[in-house]
């Protein structure tokens, strides 16, 4: 671990690098200490062994702050995250060609963009679904008369169970005892999307109508005391509910479409892991109760299981938390990218991406170069950059993969 200060920074950022072994671009470092240039982040911030550039906060940061929050570092995709559960399922159950399972997993589940193909048919949701939904449907509606910028023109019902696109997945893999698990990523899809973009712009607004100078102007913050700061506070919280149970419906669904896909019973053996990494929340740090915003970064308080997903290909690692205060009890959420996704088109060939996806049952097409492995770092420095955070619980390796 690294420490970054000096200059306009007015604490310091803690750089979990692996002694160097990890790379990162000067860009996301750069925004780091701009980040730690604002008067309302607390004590220190932290930078994962998966940071890359984001949008004005680095993906990968850990951001404590004390009487207000950053919406754009909280980010527009808010609650995204990872579920897993293991199966009664074993390696030898399933069949040689796996195709028919992930076809069986992309009809079981909507996946795509943020329009109609990411959606549920109308009046077809699921009746989980509709069930789920309900509870959630008022305050929403409240939500969205306060803030009609905040409303998507997507229904927030018909995309609940989706899975989203971009770098959102649902993986089968295989542990070190050959168990079979079921791993995805997704978030609070279009709604969640919209809170954030509205909020981003409302912190900017405030911002200027208070004269307040930022480095970045992606860095508004909204603050303690305000109603459009406990109107944010209640639409993120919305979001990351909306989200965990978006992962939770979506885990059934694939269970029941690898069911029917291998023609057999499949059960959950146990209580599956559910986490955010791109979230806020109100915790008790050094003395003080502060606003953690993970960019980016799951949290790891000691004895929490958490899910680090390597890339394509690579290996994906459920994790328990060793609760080390100087991260604020956190961790990476992934491998991080290395290149961005126009450069990782402008780089790769798709008999790249097909070498580098051997063993796994995926799209190998031009539209999913941009999340082809050697996009990311590898997943292994980026574990033993942090092993003083988590101690790794299962190793799970892909053998399906459906890509958003």
């Amino acid at each position: 671990m690294r420490v970054l200060s000096g200059g306009d920074m007015l604490v310091p950022c803690k750089v979990w690098d692996g002694d160097g072994r990890v790379p990162f671009e000067e860009e996301a470092l750069a925004q780091m200490r701009r980040v730690c240039s604002l008067p309302v982040v607390f004590r220190h911030a932290v930078l994962m062994p998966d940071g890359h550039v984001g949008k004005g906060a680095t993906v990968g940061a850990v951001i404590p702050t004390t009487t207000a929050i950053i919406p754009a570092a909280v980010g527009v995709d808010i609650g995204c995250g990872m579920i897993a559960a293991k199966t009664t399922l074993r390696a030898g159950d399933l069949p040689q060609d796996l195709r028919p399972v992930r076809r069986a997993i992309e009809r079981a589940v909507p996946v795509g963009g943020p329009g109609e193909v990411g959606s549920w048919p109308p009046s077809q949701e699921p009746p989980d679904v509709e069930r789920a939904w309900e509870p959630m449907r008022r305050e929403y509606e409240r939500l969205a008369r306060r803030h009609p910028d905040m409303a998507t023109r997507h229904s927030p019902r018909r995309q609940l169970g989706t899975l989203g696109t971009g770098n959102h997945f649902i993986e089968v893999c295989l542990d070190r005892d050959d168990a079979l698990w079921i791993l995805l990523h997704s978030g609070s899809r279009g709604a969640g999307n919209r809170i954030g973009t509205s909020f981003a712009v409302k912190a900017r607004d405030e911002m200027q109508r208070r004269r307040v100078s930022l480095p970045d102007r992606d860095l508004a913050y909204l603050e303690e005391g305000t109603e459009v700061f406990a109107d944010y506070v209640a639409a993120v919280s919305w979001a990351q509910s909306y989200a965990r149970v978006n992962r939770e419906l979506m885990l059934a669904e694939t269970r029941e479409g690898i069911a029917r896909g291998l023609d057999r019973h499949v059960e959950i053996a146990g209580e599956p892991v559910n986490c955010h990494h791109n979230y806020v929340e109100r915790e008790h740090h050094f003395g003080r109760d502060v606003w953690v915003t993970r960019k980016g970064a799951v949290r790891a308080r000691s004895g929490d299981l958490g899910i680090i997903p390597g890339s394509m290909g690579a290996r994906s690692f459920i994790v328990r938390g060793k609760g080390n205060p100087e991260s604020f009890c956190s961790c990476s959420h992934g491998a991080g990218r290395v290149m961005s996704r126009t450069e990782a088109r402008r780089r790769f060939t798709v008999a790249d991406h097909e070498r580098d996806t051997a063993g796994v049952e995926c799209r190998k097409d031009r539209d999913v170069i941009d999340e082809t492995p050697r996009a990311y770092k590898r997943i292994e420095d980026v574990m033993s950059a942090q092993a003083d955070l988590v101690d790794v619980v299962a190793e799970l390796r892909q053998v399906v993969c459906v890509k958003g």
